[in-house]
C-alpha cells in the first residue's frame, strides 16, 4: 500500500467563493439552528463576571456561520441583557481565506452584533485538530461540515480521490483515521468547554445503504481527472497523488465514542438526529429544465470545496504557481460542468445532528 501522510484537505477556494457557492452545507446547517437555539436558551451559565464565549469550529469565509451565530447572540442578549460581553471566535486553518471572513463580518447585512458594542469577533487561524481555545473557555461550541475532514491523509486511493471510491485496506485505513480524529476532535472540545457548556455539531451523513449521494459527481470529478492525464494538462503521477479527505459520518460513528459508559471525556449527548437534505438547485431544475444552469451550480460547488485540495497535488502549485491553480480548476469546472450538463441529477445528502454536553465536576 502506498501511503502519503499529509493534511487531509487545503482550504476552500479563496476570494469568497466558498461564501458564494457553498449553499448545500448551508442548509444542512439550518437543519441544527432550532437545537442552538434551545441550547443557548436553556443550558445553565456560571461566573457573571466573564464574558460568554461562542466558538465557530470551522468558519471557512463567513457567509455560513452568520445564522448560527445571530441566532446564539440574539439569544443569550434576551436571557443576559446587553451588557455582558460576548466573544465569537471563528476557528479555520491559518491558510483560510480570513479576508473575506472579516469582509462578511463588517459589511454583510445579515451579520451579528452590528450595533452591539459588546459582541467581540475574532479568529484563530489553527487546525481544530490541535488546541484552539483556552481550557474551560467555551460556553456554546458550533462546527457545521467542518468535521467532515480528517486531519490526515492515510493512504493513497487506487483509481480515485474519494475516500467512497475506495475499498479493502485502504478503505480501513481511512475508517481507522476517521475514528481517531473524531475522538480527537471530542477530547479537544471537551477540554475547552466550560462545564455546562454544550457543543453543537452537524456533517454530512450516509445513507443506510452506504452511498452518500455525493457518488454520482464525485464519479464525473473522476473522470475529467483521468481525462486531463490523457491530454497532457496533468501527469498521472500527480493524478495517482489526489486525495479529498472528506469523511461523511454515520449516526453510529458518531456516538461510538459514548457506546461505553455514556459519556466521552465528561461529555454526554443531549441529542443525535439524522435528516435528509434536498438539492438546494434540483427544485429550479424541475420547474425550468435549465440543465446547464444546474450543471453550473453542481461544478461550482465541487470547484470551491474540493478542487484546492486536488490542485495541491500539483507539482507546480507546491511550488507557488498560482496561475496553474487557476488554469487547474477552470478545467475541472468545465470539465465537470459539460458531463453533468448531459447527466442531470440531484446532489440529495444525509446530514447529522448532534448536540453534547459538558458535565459539571462535582
Amino acid at each position: 500500500m502506498s501511503h502519503e501522510p499529509n493534511s487531509a484537505s487545503s482550504a476552500m477556494e479563496g476570494n469568497g467563493s466558498y461564501n458564494k457557492h457553498a449553499r448545500q452545507p448551508a442548509e444542512g446547517a439550518a437543519l441544527a439552528l432550532p437545537h442552538l437555539k434551545r441550547v443557548v436558551e436553556t443550558m445553565t451559565l456560571y461566573s457573571a463576571d466573564r464574558p460568554i464565549v461562542i466558538a465557530d469550529y470551522g468558519s471557512s469565509q463567513g457567509k455560513n456561520s452568520l445564522a448560527p451565530m445571530r441566532l446564539a447572540v440574539d439569544a443569550m442578549r434576551r436571557r443576559l441583557g446587553q451588557d455582558r460581553p460576548i466573544l465569537v471566535c471563528h476557528v479555520d486553518r491559518p491558510s483560510n481565506d480570513f479576508n473575506s471572513l472579516f469582509e462578511v463580518l463588517d459589511a454583510d447585512p445579515h451579520t451579528y452584533g452590528r450595533d452591539d458594542p459588546n459582541v467581540f469577533p475574532c479568529a484563530i487561524g489553527r487546525s481544530f485538530y490541535a488546541n484552539v481555545l483556552p481550557s474551560n473557555y467555551v460556553d456554546v461550541g458550533w462546527s457545521s461540515y467542518a468535521a467532515m475532514w480528517i486531519s490526515r491523509i492515510p493512504a493513497l486511493i487506487p483509481d480515485h480521490f474519494w475516500v467512497f471510491g475506495s475499498t479493502g485496506a485502504v478503505r480501513t485505513e481511512f475508517d481507522r483515521q476517521g475514528v481517531q480524529d473524531w475522538e480527537a476532535f471530542l477530547s479537544l472540545r471537551a477540554t475547552e468547554l466550560r462545564g455546562g457548556g454544550h457543543l453543537i455539531v452537524v456533517v454530512p451523513g450516509v445513507y443506510e445503504n452506504g452511498a452518500t449521494g455525493f457518488e454520482g459527481i464525485m464519479h464525473h470529478a473522476n473522470e475529467v481527472l483521468v481525462e486531463m492525464v490523457t491530454e497532457g494538462a496533468i501527469t498521472a503521477e500527480e493524478c495517482a497523488r489526489m486525495v479529498v479527505g472528506g469523511w461523511p459520518r454515520r449516526k453510529r460513528e458518531l456516538l461510538a465514542p459514548f457506546s461505553r459508559d455514556g459519556q466521552f471525556h465528561n461529555l454526554t449527548v443531549e441529542h443525535s438526529e439524522t435528516s435528509l437534505l434536498a438539492d438546494p438547485w434540483w427544485g429550479d431544475y424541475e420547474r425550468d429544465g435549465d440543465h446547464e444552469t444546474l450543471a453550473t451550480r453542481h461544478a461550482q460547488f465541487f470547484r470551491t470545496i474540493f478542487v484546492p485540495t486536488l490542485a495541491s497535488a500539483l507539482t507546480r502549485v507546491r511550488a507557488g504557481d498560482a496561475r496553474s491553480l487557476q488554469v487547474f480548476a477552470d478545467r475541472v469546472e468545465g470539465g465537470l460542468r459539460r458531463r453533468l450538463a448531459i447527466q442531470p441529477a440531484p446532489l440529495h445528502s444525509v446530514v447529522e445532528t448532534i448536540v453534547l454536553a459538558k458535565q459539571v465536576s462535582s
